[in-house]
This record gives structure tokens, sequence and C-alpha cells, in this order.
């Protein structure tokens, strides 16, 4: 029902950033695209390189002039009102109806464009679709994408792991992760699934992944019900909230370890090891 077209540029400038994170940002927009085209449509990708000059920069609040790669996504569904557009960007804001999600996922986009030095824009109008522009500054130097730089990966496993996370592309791309490396994966969207979850496969669980902030039954709550069940549950803390604070109160919570979000799926990997390799 949805048409995807690429607009792709031939010599598109580099830029440093992370695969697994620049992957996450286009399945969440891909993802809410095709959710704005419930009868079918077409999905536009694109990239382009382009400079944003001085004038630009005047006009636009915390934007450095320079030269930047440009990806888009474009769809043609409903659209936004510029009442919707000006808080798409915060956590929990959803346009969806109650039970189909929880939010759009684009507070954690707008995080990752952040932490890579670049911006995102959303353009949108009723009934004529919408298109987001991220702006990715570019680098001049060569980048060493040999292996043998890369570090090492830890070792496949074979346990299972209960990922819970309110975002459900968050979630997708954690059991991709997880599941390439050989893991048995279980998912919730809250943390209320997360207990029950357990409750009824705790022997099997090896490791649970819990989201610090979500709906109903938050992940403090959560992680204190969990440590009450089963005081050796090795429990990872997930959160795109980075201070320190946050990692110091979950570990005197009883979790074993923090893990920033959106995952850096090396990272994510060598903290799951690190934890269930621990006595």
């Amino acid at each position: 029902m949805i048409q995807i077209r690429l607009d792709l540029c031939e010599k598109l400038k580099t830029v440093n950033a992370d695969p697994g994170q620049i992957e996450q940002v286009i399945m969440n927009l891909v993802v809410n695209a095709r959710d704005a085209m419930p009868d079918g449509g077409i999905l536009t990708i694109g990239t382009e390189n382009t400079t944003l000059d001085e004038a630009y920069s005047r006009s636009q609040m915390h934007v450095e002039p320079g030269e930047y790669a440009v990806v888009s996504v474009s769809d043609d569904g409903h659209g936004m009102d510029r009442d919707t557009v000006d808080h798409i960007f915060e956590p929990f804001f959803t346009t969806k109806e109650a039970g189909k999600g929880t939010g759009l996922g684009l507070a954690t986009v707008y995080g990752i464009v952040k932490q890579h030095g670049g911006y995102i824009t959303c353009y949108s109008e009723p009934g004529e679709g919408t298109t987001f522009r991220i702006y990715f500054p570019i680098i001049e130097m060569e980048i060493d994408t040999d292996s043998t730089t890369t570090g090492t990966m830890p070792a496949p496993g074979t346990e299972t792991i209960l990922l819970a996370d309110d975002e459900e592309f968050v979630r997708d791309l954690g059991q991709r992760i997880l599941s390439r490396w050989g893991y048995t994966v279980l998912t919730a969207a809250n943390g209320k699934e997360a207990l029950d979850v357990y409750r009824n496969k705790r022997d099997d669980v090896s490791l649970i992944i819990l989201d610090w902030v979500m709906p109903e039954i938050g992940g403090k709550q959560c992680l204190e019900e969990i440590c009450n069940m089963n005081p050796k549950a090795r429990v990872l803390v997930a959160s795109g909230l980075l201070s320190g604070g946050t990692a110091m109160e979950a570990s005197r919570r009883g979790a074993k370890g923090f893990v920033g979000k959106p995952y850096n799926a090396k990272k994510l990997l060598l903290s799951v090891r690190e934890i269930l390799d621990q006595d």
C-alpha cells in the first residue's frame, strides 16, 4: 500500500556518525510516516549536500553556518497542524488514539541528532503530508573503517533477555541487536507488562533491560518489584537521561548496570555480556 522512493545523492559527503543510531532515527521516522498513511501513499527518503549560510543561521536559533549532509523523510499522509508540529519532539507526546502507542519517539530522534552536532526540522500541513530534514555536519578527514580498529566485540550469547521499553522502535532496535547476537528476547511495552512477563518466565530470564522512564509503572517501581521477587535478578537500566545521578539511583535500587539511550549496539552488547558473566 505504500510506495517507497529513494532520491539519493551520488556523492554525499562524509559525516561522523554511529550507524546503529542513524538506523534508529530513520526507522522511527519511517514508522511514523507509515502510520500517517493508513490508506497507502508515497514515502520518500532522500539525501543531499547543502550549505547553511550566515543568513539562515541568524534566522534559526542554535544553528551553526557550514556544510551539512541532509537526510530527509517525507510522506503524503494526513499531515499535522502547527500546534502539533510545535510539540512533536516532546517526550510522550503522541497523535495516536489511546491504546495505539505512547508517543511518536521523536524526543529520542531529537536527542540522537543533537548528540551528532546536527539539527532536525519538520514541515507539515494538514492533508498535505510531512517532511523531516536532518542536517549532519560534514567532516573533511578520512574515516578509518578497518574492523581491526573498532575494538573487540563481546562473545555471542544464548541466554534469554527481557527488554522493557514503551517506545516501539526502541524495543524493535534492541530486539534486533540482541537477537542477531544469539540471545532470545522477550519484550514488554511498559513496567506492568514487564512484571507480568517476569512472573511467568522468571526461571528462563537471565537479564532484564529496563527503561527508566515509562508510563503506568515506571522503571523505578518496576526495578523494586523485580528485586523483591528475586534479589539476585540481573537488571540493566536503560535511559536517555545521561546524568550520573540516574545511574547512581538505579544502582542504589538494585540495578547491576546502566546503559544510555539511544542504544549503541557495541555498548549495549558489552554491558549485557559483562552483567551476565558476573558471579
